[in-house]
């Protein structure tokens, strides 16, 4: 019998960029977080993914891009 544990490592925030548009909520501006995460096996990273996050530089809400 295998016991395979997979872990995900905290996120970590690569770099962030002014984004067009305003938040829905309170009317701020919109900031762009690069975000990278690594799901460990074992604690061996099998991959590094990359994800961008909105986020409102007022209230700090995440928003969503609906395309």
């Amino acid at each position: 019998m295998c016991l395979v544990v997979v872990c995900d490592e905290p996120e970590r925030v690569v770099g962030t960029y002014q984004a067009p548009g305003r938040c829905p909520y309170c009317g701020g501006g919109v900031v762009a977080a690069d975000v990278e995460s690594a799901p460990r096996l074992c604690y061996f990273p099998l991959c590094f993914r990359i994800r961008r996050r909105f986020y409102c530089s007022l209230c700090s809400r995440r928003l969503v891009s609906v395309a």
